[in-house]
């Protein structure tokens, strides 16, 4: 038997790189918060260079210490072979992977309603928004999955969502007087690929646990972003603590996922969502 650890040093991520696709967006710069501050070294990739920039930069400003930007295009298999090997030769080592990247088209605006109902949703769309969501989670892991597996094991946490639990409750998204074959819905491809990404997830967890690859989800609730009165309105309606999550509130679902805290934990769907989906 192990001699007990400390929850300090439970939660302490010293030293350990971390890979975080999507870096440059809302969640993406968090993640990276929660890494730096717990004492590991967050690589930032991102699609668009300036993203990655400024993530880095804001990293930076919050703790002087070692981070690095990539820009990937998470759908190649060849950029994120390149970026593997980019971080193995500046860090010498991949401790943790963050599947963050996904694309997520905004809904709140009207024009969007006909475009993003089931019936119109473009072809092109779907298979965009996979490529990016569940492509791009099948392909880092693949890659990266594969070189902790082979290097003494390491983790992968894959960000899902409550809309792969649950399907989304398009009455959040309801505008008065606009006719219903014109409503603003929660387009298709997020649900799909979330629910995917929480599939994967097991499927990873039970293929690499005897290489020491630990493989888990989170699924978070909606999060403040300048959303309008009566989307937030809709939205607090549904949630038991009556509102959406604040952006850092993530981070210690996000450490505990990375960190040997959860060392007895794979193949989970760890749920912060306010209550959302008590109900």
């Amino acid at each position: 038997m192990k001699a007990s650890r400390s929850v300090r040093n439970l939660y302490d991520l010293g030293g350990k790189v971390a890979i975080i696709t999507g870096g440059g967006g809302l969640l993406g710069r968090r993640h990276g918060e929660a890494i730096v501050e717990a004492g590991g070294i967050p690589v930032m990739s991102d699609i668009e260079s300036a993203r990655c920039d400024s993530a880095v930069e804001h990293l930076r400003q919050i703790r002087e210490s070692q981070v690095l930007g990539v820009r990937v295009d998470v759908t190649v298999k060849e950029q994120v072979q390149g970026m593997l090997e980019h971080v193995l030769e500046r860090l010498g080592r991949v401790d943790i992977l963050i599947n963050n990247a996904a694309n997520n088209p905004k809904v709140e605006n009207p024009e969007a309603g006909q475009w993003s109902r089931f019936e119109s949703f473009p072809l092109e769309q779907w298979n965009m928004d996979l490529a990016v969501g569940l492509t791009g989670v099948f392909l880092c892991s693949q890659v990266i999955g594969h070189h902790m597996a082979r290097n003494g094991g390491g983790v992968i946490l894959n960000i899902a969502s409550t809309m792969g639990v649950a399907a989304p409750d398009q009455r959040i998204y309801h505008r008065p007087g606009v006719p219903e074959d014109r409503q603003m819905v929660k387009p298709p491809t997020y649900a799909a690929i979330k629910a995917g990404v929480i599939g994967l997830t097991r499927y990873l967890a039970t293929y690499w646990a005897s290489a020491r690859v630990r493989v888990n989800a989170l699924s978070p609730g909606g999060v403040l972003d300048g959303q309008d009165e009566l989307f937030l309105a809709n939205y607090n309606n549904r949630v038991p603590m009556a509102r959406m999550a604040e952006p850092d509130e993530y981070k210690g679902a996000v450490l505990f996922l990375c960190s040997e805290a959860s060392s007895y934990m794979t193949g989970a769907n760890l749920i912060v969502d306010g209550g959302l989906t008590c109900w």
